[in-house]
């Protein structure tokens, strides 16, 4: 056969592969990408936790950019062990920077450092400048990645929450942590925080928290942010941003100022997470830490561990 009957013969092959194919494609249903999950209605474009539900639950942070809103991180490295002034902006869709927000739990913006080990965290308060640029000075303790959370409601007229997130690097000699093992307790400074409750993925759970002091209840805790305490969670790995609601605050008539602060919570999706327990009593903020795991056993192990943090001044709000 010569050349030009063999391209013949091959190009008549092809056609009818491709027209079994066809037709095989037509005695099927078609392949279609899955309509996208319906987002909840924040500012974020779903990025935010929702309560309730089922299935897989969208969560904050995991994005620079959202809702028409962008973190603008300019101070995206900084020295292990060293202060620096952390600086960063919140723009809108057309590159302006913000200049007016809500306050929320007594602040108008929430910032949050977390090394992506989940061994180093802070809750800072930074101050903001006329021009909408804020600020925090901070001294992180070891090397290695971080994300920096920015929690915030634009003053803009049907703005809801947003939480944006950025990696910030902090360099020196790095050795990784190791997650800590579950935990339903968690000793900081002699205070005693025991953990009540699951998180559950895709529903709505409460997370009780009971603090005590020298085997007693403490019943004096002090207004912190709005409430008897405040909690961040955290999804181990992608380090996904729970927005976590308490349960009650001072002067509301019912919720009594300790032992026990209560918390709704939805895990975005099964999982290890890292909750962080900020409370307030003798006039000074301490952070208990608990690992959790979501979608699994009921009752994690009952190891106790050193779960306090140590805190940054950050202005007159910081800790």
């Amino acid at each position: 056969m010569n050349t030009a009957s063999k391209i013949t013969a091959f190009t008549a092959a092809l056609a009818a592969v491709f027209g079994a194919a066809y037709g095989v494609g037509n005695a099927v249903d078609p392949v279609v990408p899955e309509p996208a999950r319906a987002a909840h209605a924040d500012a974020d474009g779903g990025a935010r936790e929702r309560e309730g539900g089922h299935g897989e639950t969208p969560a904050g942070g995991l994005r620079i950019s959202e809702g028409g809103y962008t973190l603008d991180l300019a101070t995206p490295r900084v020295t292990a062990g060293r202060r620096a002034d952390l600086s960063f902006t919140v723009r809108d869709e057309a590159g302006r920077p913000v200049t007016a927000y809500r306050t929320e739990h007594g602040e108008q913006l929430h910032l949050i450092l977390v090394s992506r080990d989940l061994t180093t965290y802070r809750h800072l308060h930074p101050q903001r400048a006329a021009d909408g640029t804020w600020s925090t000075p901070v001294k992180l303790p070891a090397a290695g990645d971080y994300r920096v959370f920015a929690d915030f409601t634009p003053a803009a007229r049907g703005a809801e929450g947003v939480t944006l997130g950025a990696d910030l690097a902090v360099s020196g000699t790095y050795e990784p942590g190791k997650l800590p093992e579950p935990s339903r307790t968690a000793t900081v400074d002699g205070y005693t925080v025991t953990l009540d409750g699951a998180l559950r993925p895709g529903a709505a759970g409460t997370l009780d928290l009971k603090v005590s002091k020298d085997g007693r209840p403490v019943t004096d805790l002090e207004p912190y942010l709005g409430a008897y305490g405040h909690l961040v969670a955290l999804r181990a790995g992608d380090l996904a941003y729970l927005h976590v609601h308490p349960g009650g605050g001072p002067g509301d008539g019912a919720t009594e100022p300790g032992p026990t602060v209560s918390f709704t919570a939805t895990a975005p999706s099964a999982g290890s997470y890292r909750l962080f327990l900020d409370f307030k009593h003798d006039g000074e903020v301490r952070t208990a830490a608990f690992t959790v795991t979501a979608g699994g056993p009921a009752e994690a192990g009952r190891k106790e561990v050193g779960g306090g943090t140590d805190h940054e001044e950050s202005g007159p709000h910081g800790h």
